[in-house]
């Protein structure tokens, strides 16, 4: 079955505005430069979306060898890219979900501009590039057990800031079928961005991601390990920070699941040779297992 590739999103701080791409590198880790930077809190935690919306108003773009961060009220800030990978001076230790990650600070006049936008003290860091964050392996071994034609797919996956996987895979016509049913309920029609996706598919039913084991773009192969559970960042614009119901209430009503949680999306590893790049418009093959 073949569909296509409709769209490529990073996120460089993770929670914060997204960049959208025609082509990217990707690898083991998922989409170059995604999420590679995070706000922490005093103690080192990770801040998102989830409890500081404002976030959300939060632009980025990566310029000549920086990230620039932009936002309403705020004057623009420059951070470079690159790190000295010897230089221990500005290492850290942060904690993302219930994983602790090494990390660079990356200074006092970027901590004093989240934390003007917050109104919290926090911190900006960036993936060291010595980190070994790996994804679960549990949920690896039970794909890998559960569809053994599949194979070259390793069983650590290295990735930065994300929340569990390097990639997030959705598509466009399961957010077609969910618009319908905000129509209909007198809603208003919401965005792709409102699920902050990696990669967007197109040409494809309505969450037949559900039931696909494999997206094959030449020698780029990307494993739909596990469904998505949503949290209230769906229902934050993702402009203003303003949060509303919707469209949670209505995903409630057709994609709640028996173990708990509201799903929209897969999350999904990759295995890709070296320099491999996936570009819009790229065609693609699925393997289902409905």
């Amino acid at each position: 079955m073949s569909i296509s590739i409709s769209g490529l999103y990073i996120y460089p701080i993770k929670s914060c505005g997204g960049i959208a791409l025609e082509r990217s590198a990707i690898g083991m880790a998922g989409l170059h430069n995604d999420r590679r930077w995070m706000v922490v809190d005093a103690d080192g935690v990770f801040l998102t979306q989830r409890s500081h919306p404002a976030m959300a108003r939060v632009r980025t773009e990566l310029r000549d060898g920086y990230l620039i961060v932009t936002a309403p009220g705020q004057p623009r800030l420059d951070i470079p890219v690159d790190v000295i990978e010897d230089d221990d001076s500005v290492r850290t230790r942060v904690r993302v979900w219930r994983d602790e990650v090494d990390a660079v600070d990356e200074g006092d006049l970027a901590a004093q501009w989240f934390g003007a936008l917050l109104g919290t003290p926090c911190r900006l860091v960036k993936v060291h590039p010595q980190s070994r964050r790996l994804a679960s392996v549990d949920r690896i071994d039970h794909w890998l057990t559960g569809h053994p034609a599949v194979e070259g797919f390793s069983r650590q996956h290295i990735f930065a800031f994300a929340d569990g996987y390097p990639i997030l895979v959705a598509n466009e016509g399961s957010l077609a079928e969910l618009n319908e049913k905000l129509v209909a309920r007198g809603e208003t029609p919401v965005g792709m961005d409102r699920f902050r996706p990696n990669v967007v598919l197109s040409e494809f039913g309505a969450f037949d991601e559900d039931y696909t084991v494999l997206v094959a773009i030449g020698d780029i192969r990307m494993a739909l390990v596990k469904p998505c559970v949503r949290c209230e960042i769906p229902n934050t614009d993702q402009f203003t920070g303003a949060r509303a119901a919707e469209p949670m209430s209505t995903l409630t009503t057709f994609r709640s699941q028996p173990a708990g949680g509201v799903t929209f999306g897969m999350n999904a590893i990759v295995s890709a040779p070296l320099g491999a790049i996936l570009k819009v418009g790229d065609r693609a093959e699925v393997l289902l297992d409905f």
